[in-house]
């Protein structure tokens, strides 16, 4: 066997442009993923088809299609289409264009303005756009990866319709690659072999990334082995040109499931090593850091809860540094939450008291509200005594009144059950004082020193 290179097999294939940029759709039959756009009957399909297309914001992560959807409406619009980069113009070149567009726009010609990457511009650049985009002298299409809201000025995005990307699945990548396999203007002359489970291991390391894939395909293809004169991907081929080994991670099946499940019970009993350990299997087999902290911060109110508080607050300061720094800088974080939580103090008593009232407000949906805490807005409600027998907890000496609250027919039922961990025991001491004074077992006021501390 001879390892050769991929420029010796070409033999007439072009390949002056990366497999990616070969590859790129330029109709809508060829675009891969976001069906939910661009599928039968989808909105974006039927702009593109009918040549109404308005203005939009693209925006989702890197390598999901936002300039190949843009170079398909370029194909396929009846328009000027101009091609516009963040990064190597400013306001000159803005200018420029904008007078140009207004001059097609008086003799009937449209313009479609593509900016790549357009949170890239500040907020005056994107000014520029506003007034052109307002009169229609342009059509603007911008892509972006980061959230419009806040990278986008209001005006402009007030102006444009945001169509949301998601990362290519899995088993659209498959697709894509196996096109790129077979295809003439990708890697179709050289004949490579790759099982599906080679194919499979690309499409995790990619991370729903098209272009990524593409990109570890084409590098496999110019360091594999070759086999009776046909290059072969291997399970090696992926370790060498990855730098890692594929890990046994499908973030779409099972596995998926199985190491997540892994991670929240090990977080639950407090094994903060294991819990580490199944968190670094799952980023280092190319899972979501975003997933993974919306996990986290399910557990510190479903599992922690009012025994520490402070996990809940650190939970989202930790899914906030998984979106604004992505991975690898994110994984000491993420570490830094699980540990936090797997040592937690732990309560379950918010899943349980939601769960115990989520069941009586699905069986008991006509339970009405009691006069006393309705609101009266109007004469009439007053008249009915809407609002009759209420009492303003802060003109109380207790800061509490003894009414209830339940509708009638419940009034007995209790939904939280504190436990006694935690920060919240000092919770369960205040909440029987309160319950205890409510319910006449004592004239001890619930918020005073003995009833906070518990003695009697």
């Amino acid at each position: 066997m001879k390892q050769m290179s991929l420029i010796d097999q070409l033999d007439g294939v072009e390949i002056s442009q990366p497999l990616a940029s070969r590859m790129r759709p330029s109709t809508l039959a060829e675009v891969v993923g976001q069906e939910h756009l661009v599928g039968e009957g989808k909105i974006l399909r039927q702009m593109i088809e009918r040549d109404v297309i308005s203005s939009m914001i693209l925006w989702g992560p890197p390598g999901v299609g936002k300039t190949t959807l843009a170079n398909v409406i370029a194909n396929q619009t009846h328009a000027e289409f101009v091609n516009f980069s963040a990064v190597t113009s400013g306001i000159k070149e803005i200018k420029e264009i904008m007078a140009r567009a207004e001059a097609g726009r008086r003799v009937g010609l449209r313009t479609v303005l593509f900016v790549d990457e357009i949170h890239r511009f500040n907020k005056a650049q994107q000014d520029a756009f506003l007034p052109y985009v307002e009169q229609g002298s342009i059509i603007l299409i911008g892509a972006t990866t980061e959230n419009p809201s806040f990278e986008v000025n209001n005006a402009l995005l007030s102006r444009c319709k945001v169509f949301v990307l998601k990362a290519i699945s899995g088993e659209d990548l498959m697709r894509l690659l196996r096109r790129a396999l077979t295809s003439e203007k990708g890697l179709g002359k050289l004949k490579v072999e790759a099982s599906d489970e080679v194919l499979k291991k690309i499409c995790i390391f990619s991370n729903g990334d098209a272009r990524h894939a593409l990109g570890i395909l084409e590098t496999c293809v110019s360091n594999c082995e070759f086999v009776q004169g046909h290059p072969v991907i291997s399970d090696a081929t992926i370790e060498l040109c990855c730098g890692k080994k594929a890990l046994m991670y499908d973030k779409d099946g099972e596995e998926h499931y199985n190491l997540i499940s892994a991670l929240h019970k090990s977080m639950r009993n407090s094994d903060p090593d294991a819990a580490v350990y199944w968190l670094a299997r799952m980023l280092e087999g190319g899972e979501d850091p975003l997933y993974i902290a919306r996990r986290c911060v399910r557990f510190a109110s479903e599992d922690v809860g009012l025994a520490d508080s402070n996990a809940l607050l650190l939970a989202n300061a930790v899914w906030n540094a998984c979106h604004n720094l992505g991975v690898p800088e994110c994984n000491v974080h993420l570490t830094q939450i699980v540990v936090y939580l797997a040592l937690a103090p732990k309560s379950n008593a918010m899943e349980e008291s939601y769960l115990r009232a989520a069941k009586d407000a699905t069986e008991m949906l006509a339970e009405p509200v009691p006069l006393n805490i309705r609101n009266a807005p109007t004469r009439l409600m007053k008249e009915l005594n809407y609002g009759g027998g209420y009492v303003y907890a802060h003109d109380t000496d207790e800061k509490i009144a003894r009414m209830s609250c339940l509708p009638e027919a419940i009034q007995a039922r209790r939904y939280y059950t504190p436990t006694g961990l935690g920060a919240e025991a000092k919770m369960k001491r205040r909440l029987e004082a309160i319950r205890d004074w409510r319910e006449g077992r004592t004239e001890t006021p619930p918020f005073s020193s003995a009833a906070y501390l518990g003695a009697k």
